[in-house]
């Protein structure tokens, strides 16, 4: 079941009054959206997976949903400015869950991770081309993974690599995991490897980068911005772009208090900004 991580704190942040409109960047499932309508706000949403946001129309079929990448917000908006914005950067449920879709390194798929799946090169064909030091510094800067030289070095030695199994076994290798062990870990070892290959598929952070330089673009003078991120590459953007003199009332990081960890696992790691425009 999908929860959306940090609702509270996100309908405080935004104030969804009756008649303003609302961009949700990725609208997923719909569960910040659906909130977001309940307080009479009008809702825009965008979703970059075609299935996502077919599927969050027939949810919420008096929001307006868009097959789109946030990163061309302005296209999508054809000159209209917005009260506020959210933006949700995790991963949806979906993505996670079927294992078609490359994304999980607990069950065995193709290794692709697109979110979009109809544009992109999949996460095998990166690695088939890929060097092995250019593997190494994209695993160091997008996860944070100590072991990214012999992964990378593995990768290369190992490769055509084109399935999350191979990949997670080759990972597990490198640091020292059998996959039956690092079932049970608290952190799977091949979870940073995983995170920073879905980055580099997507083009996460220069789509991430887009939005941030347009945001004061498309949200009217009082607007207000939430982004939600999830690991330290995304967070360091949002800081450095919501602040004075653009911003006002600049504030976070907030995060998930006990009772929604526990609740919502997914929230543990999740940081909310956000800020007003003067």
């Amino acid at each position: 079941m999908h929860v959306p991580v940090l609702l509270d704190a996100v309908l405080d942040a935004l104030k969804p009054l009756r008649g303003r409109t609302v961009v949700d960047c990725t609208v997923g499932l719909g569960g910040h959206a659906e909130a977001l309508l309940s307080r009479g706000a009008r809702v825009i949403g965008l979703d970059i997976d075609p299935a996502n946001a077919a599927a969050a129309q027939a949810r919420l079929p008096k929001a307006e949903v868009h097959h789109a990448n946030f990163a061309g917000l302005p296209t999508v908006l054809a000159g209209r400015r917005v009260d506020a914005l959210l933006a949700d950067l995790g991963v949806a449920s979906p993505h996670i869950d079927d294992p078609t879709r490359g994304f999980s390194y607990r069950r065995d798929g193709p290794l692709d991770m697109r979110m979009d799946p109809t544009r992109g090169q999949p996460a095998s064909a990166l690695l088939a081309r890929m060097g092995e030091e250019e593997i190494a510094a994209a695993l160091l800067e997008l996860g944070d993974e100590e072991s990214a030289a012999e992964i990378a070095r593995l990768i290369v030695e190992r490769r055509p690599i084109l399935t999350t199994r191979h990949l997670a076994s080759i990972v597990g290798e490198a640091r020292g995991f059998t996959l039956e062990r690092a079932a049970g870990a608290k952190l799977h070892p091949a979870a940073r490897t995983f995170q920073a290959l879905r980055i580099l598929v997507n083009r996460e952070l220069a789509n991430l980068d887009r939005l941030l330089a347009v945001l004061p673009e498309v949200l009217v003078p009082g607007g207000r911005a939430a982004i939600i991120t999830f690991h330290s590459g995304e967070d360091r953007r949002v800081k450095k772009a919501l602040r004075p003199p653009v911003y006002e009332k600049v504030r976070g990081p907030i995060v998930a208090d006990a009772e929604e960890r526990d609740r919502n696992p997914r929230s543990t790691a999740a940081k909310l900004r956000w800020a007003r425009l003067p």
